[in-house]
């Protein structure tokens, strides 16, 4: 031990990054007094406000004091483009700075991590801890959570482009479906959504400044970690700076909990020796233990948005200017509907890309706004529509790498994007779908033309070229540190999220998932956070309730 570490502080666990899984799991393990906790999180506090008023996240997305400005490597799905792989980095983490939309994803997806030898994580298992966190008023009483933090509401703003839309969904045979998080998900209707009274319910705000005040939990901002500490394959602790300060360490009686989000704990593992031995040492990483998985199964769904001007209705791309944003943002002060409370999606649209299929493979999100070249950050000028389709479950898989033992270089992030032959196909049927509600006798009356692909984009090969050089990211990367029993080759972490043959370091964020889920992954890794405390803590799991059929 180097006479830094003997001088450090010593808690007896440390989590590593404060966003969504960490913000949570600190919440819930400091709430045994007899235990310390220490977060380190590499952003600063919460308190910009454009973090708060809803509609700002187009400001802080592209605040890089509150975001990491990582970008994935060209490939051939993207037509040789790097995409912005942007992650949350301030307390609440990408949930402090994503769309705020609440989305349990499928049953069937946790069905399959536990038939991949992951005990305890069906949907039966994981429901009541989903139910834990959840404040939500309406819906099934066997699904949802009504005594939770994290406050859950239906949009409370109406468009009429947006009713149009939901009509011409049903009219096509696609049902309506007022609770996504129900018994079933596909459908269309109006997003669910962790917003209330006009402001972002980010993990940070719903349960870490609760429990803040308490004597036992230590929260520090600006805070880089740059290793995992150990001896004889035990984590001990983790050596950071602090605003560029000379290094420290702080030192865990108990656990190392990484929670830095499926891009960085992948590469503070490796920076810390854990991972693919041979790759580590070709860039110069002294190998503690050789974990091959770290790293690997890198997913993400890929986004491809259609657009399309619009006629006989003011959309938000009008409403965001002039004296139109002064009157939503007299709305919004005094707790009316406004487009400042809006998250960026509106329209929720779970669809099949073949009609054989038993479920959704495509999630669809609308919104009566365009945004210029189809990504989210400046509204078009004139009026205008936009339905974001991806594939739900990708198979193609890629990679996240450390280039250096540089802490302060960023990873490389290759996710394949479009790799697999399925996902291109899932992908243009999904395209062809989404064409279908926008061209339905219940659209009309507002549609002028589709401008994005446009029609001259009708073969197979057009749409494909179109998303290859026009899709983009929805920030959903998981599954570089996936959970797996011992026998599988590339898992790193077993069903209690420990890593394989060390102690004292576990993992507890979107790295763990096996498999991506088929929707956003915000509020599966609240899931995930809260079902850790227990497991931490010794706990019991809560009660499983008999399965209803779906």
């Amino acid at each position: 031990m180097t006479q830094i570490e003997k001088n450090a502080d010593t808690f007896d666990y440390v989590i590593v990054g404060g966003g969504t899984a960490g913000s949570l799991l600190a919440a819930r393990l400091s709430e045994e007094p007899s235990i310390s906790v220490c977060v380190l999180e590499a952003g600063p506090a919460d308190l910009h406000p454009w973090i708060h008023v809803p509609a700002g996240f187009i400001k802080i997305l592209a605040n890089p004091a509150y975001t990491w400005r990582f970008d994935s490597e060209p490939s051939p799905g993207t037509a040789g483009r790097r995409i912005p792989a942007t992650q949350g980095k301030a307390l609440g983490g990408s949930s402090s700075i994503n769309g705020m939309i609440y989305n349990r994803c499928q049953h069937s997806d946790y069905d399959q991590w536990a038939l991949r030898g992951n005990h305890g994580w069906s949907h039966q298992d994981v429901l009541p801890y989903f139910k834990r966190s959840e404040r939500r008023a309406g819906g099934d009483d066997f699904f949802r959570g009504r005594t939770g933090e994290l406050q859950v509401t239906d949009s409370d703003w109406r468009h009429p482009i947006c009713d149009a839309f939901i009509d011409g969904a049903a009219r096509l045979g696609i049902p309506r479906n007022p609770d996504y998080n129900g018994q079933f998900q596909e459908g269309v209707g109006y997003m669910q959504r962790y917003i209330y009274r006009g402001r972002r319910q980010s993990a940070s705000q719903a349960f870490l400044r609760p429990a803040k005040r308490r004597a036992n939990l230590h929260i520090r901002t600006h805070c880089l970690v740059k290793r995992v500490l150990t001896e004889q394959r035990r984590a001990t602790g983790v050596e950071f700076s602090r605003m560029g300060d000379e290094p420290s360490t702080v030192l865990a009686r108990r656990e190392v909990i990484l929670c830095a989000g499926t891009i960085n704990t992948a590469r503070l593992l490796q920076l810390s020796g854990i991972g693919p031995a041979k790759y580590l040492q070709s860039v110069g990483v002294p190998v503690v233990h050789d974990l091959p998985g770290v790293g690997e199964n890198l997913q993400d769904h890929f986004c491809v948005r259609i657009v399309a001007r619009v006629k006989n209705a003011v959309t938000i791309n009008e409403k965001s200017r002039g004296i139109r944003l002064a009157s939503e943002i007299v709305k919004w002060a005094v707790g009316r509907p406004s487009i400042l409370a809006l998250s960026p999606s509106v329209v929720h649209f779970f669809g099949k890309s073949d009609p054989t299929l038993s479920a959704p493979d495509f999630q669809g999100v609308f919104t009566p706004a365009s945004y210029k070249n189809g990504v989210v950050a400046d509204l078009d000028t004139f009026p205008g529509m936009t339905l974001g389709i991806y594939p739900q479950r990708p198979a193609s898989t890629g990679f996240v790498r450390i280039g250096s033992p540089n802490a302060a270089e960023a990873p490389i992030i290759q996710p394949n994007y479009l790799g697999c032959q399925a996902d291109r196909e899932v992908i243009v049927n999904a395209l062809r779908a989404g064409r279908r509600v926008l061209a339905s006798d219940a659209l009309k009356d507002f549609l002028v033309a589709e401008t994005q692909p446009g029609p001259a984009a009708q073969s197979d090969e057009a749409l494909l070229d179109f998303a290859r050089h026009f899709g983009s990211t929805v920030y959903h990367f998981v599954g570089t540190a996936r959970m797996g029993p011992a026998s599988d080759p590339l898992a790193v972490v077993d069903d209690q999220l420990r890593v394989h043959a060390m102690a004292g370091l576990r993992v507890v964020d979107a790295s763990i998932m096996p498999s991506i889920p088929s929707g956003n992954t915000c509020v599966p890794v609240m899931m995930i956070a809260e079902k850790a405390a227990d497991m931490i803590l010794g706990r019991p799991p809560l009660a499983s309730q008999p399965s209803q059929q779906d």
